[in-house]
């Protein structure tokens, strides 16, 4: 079975294919780790109090486990040679005192440090979430949603389990160790320096070590991450999958992903695995040299028997914090470049930041015009070309052309989902882009072409119109959107509950709770993106008749599929390669007998 994992760094390393720009970031070292370390320390002083009490606990159970070795050679001394009883009896008073107020200085300083870590993890992910919230577009253009996800839960996970755990063996491995060397100086230099004697040999095994194993997790988080991206996105499309009998498609780029991994973790765990036992060698080898020459100087009366026992014990405590440091090495460097990748998010520029100067419009006629108004995604050519074009207030404007045409782009300008590149667009003669973009939003209403439903009840779903409307106003425009119904047949009716994505009703009964949902904003801009492409002949009739009420003193944008969604608008603008090439009514356009005569003539527009 593990015949595959070839040993990556005597041969070949493992081939990775970069998912994006951003992925690229986990294989490397974080950019900023001091940088990271303060931020991190930011989020832990918000529970500064418990903190303190943490590292109160640990520096106690540092100094009772250095203590209890002490207490041992002085018992043996006093005991074994001099057989003073009482000093003795005092002693092994003293050494349950020590170990009982060890056990409960651990327990406490894990107990409160799951509380700090906990509420520190709450709280960047709480940060993480909301700056999300108000990311602009654009941001989630460059990004694949897998990989967005991944930072949300396994970096934040990664900085979680290092705070449970890590900083505590951290804080204490070097409280120990600086300890242990002090108290073994104080009492035999020469035994102190037999004991530092493996430290160069410990340091030079634990780099070649955490070189190769600072590579593979990385490697395995990167892989990992790319496998959940995957995961995500097959069961998103898995009706897509199984309309086109792909199953032994992706499951074959499964087990691929997942051979990646296995091949990632199996040599990170293998190499990991040496650190134990490099360690439990060097342990043996300084037990046996402060033996035998502890035993020689025991005999020459240099040193006592129960200094040797303390220098035995404390040798093993000596490798002890030097192996949890190492330990801990990787999965510290982890949690760092998880932390710095979530910081990467919190310290986008959003669009709040970017809209604290704008101007709010309280009211909105209606009265848009584009003025040469030029757009590329970046990174392609012009999607629009000196687009020129003017709906005034109460007007309905459609847009008609093929696919690519620029239709969409026409709506996500006005939206002010991406800026124009050239010209300006204006509402009631302000240039929008001085706009502030909540103000904006808030005054225009939205039925996209894919419509998206949240898990919640269908009242909920609508009500996000509108968040304060009322029980009697969501009905009365599911009433108008010709959605209550079928409302009524659902089981619990409004109170019925909705799975992810409204799955459990059919796709033109969601579009019918999206227009529902603009019905109940009440805009002044009303925006429909192919709004009635799931809908079937008949409720579209009835949704145009509704629609038409709607629109009296409101400024409408319809994209369309269908001839009959737009045969009454005011305006029609035709496109072609993202330019408008004929603009008129229904029938002064087929009068032309030009580009829109000929999709008339194909019964569709695409």
């Amino acid at each position: 079975m593990l015949s595959k994992l070839s040993d990556p760094f005597k041969h070949d390393k493992i081939p990775i294919q970069p998912i994006s720009p951003q992925s690229k970031r986990v294989k490397a070292k974080p950019k900023k780790f001091s940088a990271v370390i303060k931020r991190i320390w930011i989020y832990l002083s918000y529970s500064k109090v418990m903190l303190i009490l943490v590292l109160l606990m640990v520096i106690i159970s540092s100094a009772m486990a250095l203590l209890g070795p002490f207490l041992v050679g002085m018992a043996i001394d006093k005991y074994l040679v001099s057989r003073e009883e009482m000093f003795f009896l005092w002693l092994l008073a003293a050494l349950g005192g020590i170990y009982i107020v060890h056990s409960l200085s651990l327990w406490l300083q894990n107990y409160w440090m799951i509380g700090v870590a906990q509420e520190t993890v709450y709280t960047m992910r709480a940060d993480l979430f909301e700056q999300i919230q108000k990311l602009p577009i654009p941001f989630f253009d460059k990004r694949q949603l897998g990989e967005l996800m991944s930072r949300v839960t396994n970096d934040i996970e990664n900085v979680s389990s290092t705070l449970n755990s890590s900083i505590i063996q951290i804080f204490s491995s070097v409280l120990t160790l600086a300890g242990t060397i002090l108290v073994m100086l104080s009492l035999s230099p020469l035994l102190t320096l037999l004991t530092l004697l493996i430290v160069p040999l410990m340091f030079y095994g634990m780099k070649w070590i955490t070189k190769r194993t600072s590579v593979l997790f990385k490697e395995q988080q990167r892989n990992l991450g790319e496998l959940n991206g995957f995961i995500e996105e097959t069961i998103s499309g898995q009706k897509i999958v199984k309309t086109f009998s792909q199953e032994q498609k992706v499951i074959a780029e499964f087990i691929e992903k997942g051979e990646r991994l296995k091949t990632s973790g199996f040599w990170a765990q293998t190499y990991s695995g040496f650190i134990p036992k490099l360690m439990n060698m060097l342990n043996n080898l300084s037990f046996a040299i402060i033996a035998c020459v502890g035993g020689i100087l025991a005999l020459n009366g240099t040193v006592s028997i129960g200094m040797i026992v303390i220098f035995t014990e404390y040798s093993r405590q000596f490798t002890r914090p030097l192996n949890d440091l190492a330990n801990q090495f990787n999965t510290l460097l982890s949690a760092i470049a998880g932390a710095e990748r979530v910081f990467d998010i919190i310290d986008a520029e959003d669009e709040l930041k970017q809209e604290k100067n704008k101007r709010r419009m309280e009211k909105v006629k209606g009265d848009v015009e584009f003025q040469n108004v030029s757009f590329s995604y970046k990174g392609y050519k012009n999607t629009l070309n000196q687009i020129n074009l003017r709906a005034l207030p109460g007007e309905t404007v459609a847009f008609v052309g093929p696919t690519g045409a620029g239709k969409t782009t026409i709506i996500n300008l006005l939206s002010r989902f991406y800026e124009v590149n050239e010209g300006a667009i204006l509402i009631d003669g302000v240039i929008i882009a001085d706009i502030n973009k909540e103000s904006l939003r808030a005054h225009m209403g939205f039925v996209l072409q894919d419509s998206f439903l949240f898990q919640g009840t269908v009242h909920e779903n609508i009500r996000y119109g509108k968040l304060d409307a009322t029980d009697e106003e969501v009905m009365d425009a599911a009433k108008h959107a010709n959605a209550h119904s079928f409302i009524m047949k659902l089981p619990k009716q409004y109170d019925t509950e909705l799975k992810y994505n409204g799955s459990g009703i059919s796709q033109g009964q969601k579009q019918l709770l999206s227009i529902a949902r603009a019905f109940l904003a009440q805009p002044s801009i009303l925006i429909l993106d192919e709004a009635t492409s799931s809908i079937d002949t008949v409720t579209e009739l009835k949704i145009q008749e509704a629609l038409q009420q709607l629109m009296v003193g409101r400024t409408c944008f319809v994209i369309a599929h269908r001839l009959n969604t737009i045969q009454n608008a005011d305006k029609i603008f035709v496109l072609h390669n993202g330019e408008i090439i004929e603009k008129g009514n229904h029938e002064s356009l087929l009068k032309k007998k030009g580009f829109y005569y000929q999709l008339h003539g194909q019964k569709q527009l695409r």
